[in-house]
């Protein structure tokens, strides 16, 4: 069988969730993940890609600091810049992929720039665009000429993908990308069918058709995710970003096969880790994407700079007796020398690389019950300089008191206790919000879960106050218009909340006028001269949550004092009303611990007054549900070896030289979508896989 020439082979260097900027404060995890992108851009250009494919969060923070933007720039000029020679032609209408853009071409043909790995990325939940026109840190990356932005969606209400159109030699590559949407609104369009996927019409089975997205993936509640059965079938392989477990080696293997689809799926994960979770641990990798024809391999790259990530779970009465004389030293004592096995784990594996950090991550969970817990603090104190985060170092848990009877009729006892690491904030809202006891009378839980998530996710420090401000006006003026009685206020509340829980279309609606109102009022802020402090980000949500402190003493909190005429950072001036001054606080910029300025914004209590007190003092395609199984077998066998690859038949296509050229020649290619009734229209007729 004839050896492929090179010149038809596509080589792709596939990552995702880099978050450059993460934890940038701190002194000893601030560089991690500018060390570990160098890395990436590194292997690009040592492996000799053609281009670097990023599945979306390149950034941790939508609003990156000066000191992250400045990093990344400078690491893509020094390893994406440069005179070597681009080996594959563009052949879609760039006006129409970069629409978005201020500059709506791709960065390799712009005769001003000198290109040698071009970078193709969509935008993530954490870099996705955000205020005014709608704009996010890819953007400036794509106007500087650095990166090709691809994959936004304008419209929210019906998504159409066209996909950007890529031939080497006589592989022609169509990519599909779409960046970060709320997973229930993306999940509901699915099913409503307002997604569809643009084909071209020209030779359509000849197209190696790759969806890159950044969603999720694991099943967080019905909605929260995106089921693999929702992807359309005649795509060859997906690349899956946000899931930050890396599963180039899941298996054995370096693809998923999904043959409900007839798909593969490439799960790269994260570059660095972001929280202490178990999904974390797994070795960090990059994909080298080979492609040729039809036909395509993957090769796992392990990243040799990655923090090392080691955590270990002990029960203390497994091993020491509650009752014994001095046990809570004994504990310690238990304690100290688990931590210390871990730390020479770390010594044993590290890679040798100069780059890769010394000092590793520990997390100890300790089941504690029935033993006085030691602090947390002192003890992280004895490992100041053996490990890279002393303070969230261990963590204590008790067990909650159950009968085993209730356990042994519980069979989702055990999913439910592994769902605990994984679970996110606006979950735990929602969860927390629908036990009794806990339930909101006035707010809606949904309302609250997106807020929290807004402000846990993208810091907008507004989110939650501007939400009750906008129901709380909503309801008093629904009151009014009823004209109720005093006694009539609960019920009628009460009443008038579940009336906009059916209403589903009304309370996102709501959701999205009190977020805009949020992020509105913070622009105007930064107008006025509240500029951002980088974020103090913790490693993970079960950090030790440090004291409140009451009063700032930074820029701006001395500002509205007698005599002073000066204006410090968001504070009032001696001009303010003596109502704004007991209302207003100065505020401090994100990130800040109350030591510069910090504003502290009470939510208005309910519960134990009751709500009338309050009240009166306050005027594409519907698909079969998910569940395929998954193989470990991938095209070639998965095989490394590049004589089995060469070896291969991978020119199938059928697609002359000749024809190549002439679709080459014009500026856009016609397509076709899932619903078109044209002639041309064929059916996908899938290859053995």
């Amino acid at each position: 069988m004839a050896t492929p020439n090179p010149t038809n082979i596509f080589r792709i260097l596939v990552a995702s969730d880099v978050h450059l900027g993460f934890m940038e404060n701190d002194p000893i995890r601030g560089n991690d993940s500018f060390v570990t992108f160098k890395e990436i851009l590194s292997i690009a250009r040592k492996n000799d890609v053609d281009f670097i494919l990023h599945g979306g969060d390149l950034f941790h923070d939508n609003k990156p600091s000066r000191h992250t933007l400045h990093a990344c720039l400078s690491l893509l000029r020094q390893y994406c810049m440069g005179d070597r020679a681009i080996n594959f032609e563009y052949l879609s209408d760039e006006s129409a992929d970069f629409k978005h853009c201020k500059f709506p071409t791709v960065n390799y043909k712009d005769p001003n720039l000198n290109i040698s790995i071009p970078v193709f990325s969509i935008h993530g939940n954490h870099d996705d665009p955000t205020g005014q026109n709608n704009l996010c840190s890819l953007d400036l990356l794509h106007t500087a000429g650095l990166v090709n932005y691809f994959g936004k969606s304008l419209p929210l209400d019906k998504i159409q993908i066209s996909p950007l159109l890529l031939q080497k030699g006589d592989t022609r590559l169509a990519l599909y990308g779409l960046g970060s949407i709320r997973d229930e609104r993306l999940h509901r369009m699915f099913v409503n069918k307002n997604v569809s996927m643009l084909r071209p019409k020209e030779g359509q089975n000849s197209w190696f058709n790759m969806f890159v997205l950044h969603q999720n993936r694991s099943k967080h509640s019905a909605t929260n995710y995106i089921p693999e059965q929702f992807l359309e079938d005649f795509l060859d392989l997906v690349i899956w970003g946000h899931e930050h477990e890396c599963r180039l080696q899941y298996e054995n293997s370096h693809v998923e096969y999904n043959p409900t689809q007839e798909l593969y799926i490439c799960q790269p994960g994260s570059s660095i880790a972001t929280s202490l979770s178990e999904g974390e641990m797994v070795p960090k990798h990059v994909g080298l994407l080979e492609i040729s024809g039809k036909e395509f391999r993957m090769k796992a790259i392990p990243l040799q700079t990655v923090r090392q990530l080691y955590m270990d779970t002990v029960t203390l009465a497994d091993h020491i007796d509650p009752a014994a004389p001095k046990a809570k030293q004994k504990s310690e004592e238990f304690c100290i020398k688990k931590v210390q096995e871990m730390i020479a784990k770390a010594e044993k594996e590290h890679t040798g690389n100069r780059d890769q950090p010394s000092l590793p991550l520990i997390r100890l969970k300790v089941d504690y019950t029935g033993f006085e817990p030691f602090t947390s603090q002192r003890f992280g104190q004895k490992f100041l300089e053996t490990v890279a985060n002393p303070k969230t170092l261990i963590l204590f848990q008790r067990q909650k008191s159950c009968k085993a009877e209730n356990l042994k009729h519980d069979p989702n006892i055990l999913a439910r206790i592994k769902a605990l690491d994984s679970a996110r904030v606006e979950d735990m809202v929602t969860r927390l919000m629908s036990d009794e006891g806990f339930q909101l009378k006035l707010l809606s839980e949904k309302g609250m879960s997106e807020a929290v998530k807004e402000y846990v996710d993208k810091e907008e420090k507004e989110a939650i106050t501007e939400l009750v401000k906008y129901q709380l006006k909503k309801t008093q003026a629904h009151l009014q218009k009823r004209n109720v009685t005093e006694d009539q206020i609960d019920n009628e509340v009460v009443k008038f909340k579940e009336e906009r829980k059916k209403k589903k279309g009304e309370e996102e609606e709501e959701i999205k006028e009190a977020l805009k109102e949020a992020q509105s009022k913070r622009e105007s802020q930064a107008s006025n001269g509240e500029n951002d402090i980088g974020s103090d980000d913790d490693d993970n949500n079960d950090r030790d949550v440090p004291a409140v402190t009451k009063r700032g003493r930074g820029r701006g909190s001395r500002a509205g004092a007698a005599g002073s005429r000066g204006r410090g950072r968001g504070s009032k001036t001696n001009d303010d009303s003596d109502s704004e001054k007991a209302s207003t606080s100065s505020r401090g910029g994100r990130g800040s611990r109350g030591a510069k300025g910090a504003k502290t914004t009470k939510a208005p209590v309910i519960g134990s007054y009751g709500i009338q007190n309050y009240m009166t003092s306050v005027n594409s395609r519907d698909k079969a549900s998910v569940g395929a199984s998954e193989v470990d077998s991938i095209l070639l066998d998965g095989s490394d070896d590049d004589e089995a690859f060469n070896s291969a038949s991978m020119n199938k296509s059928g697609i002359s030289r000749k024809q190549t050229k002439t679709t080459a020649k014009k500026k856009g290619i016609s397509f076709f979508d899932e619903d078109d009734s044209e002639e041309e229209e064929q059916p996908v007729k899938k290859r053995r896989k």
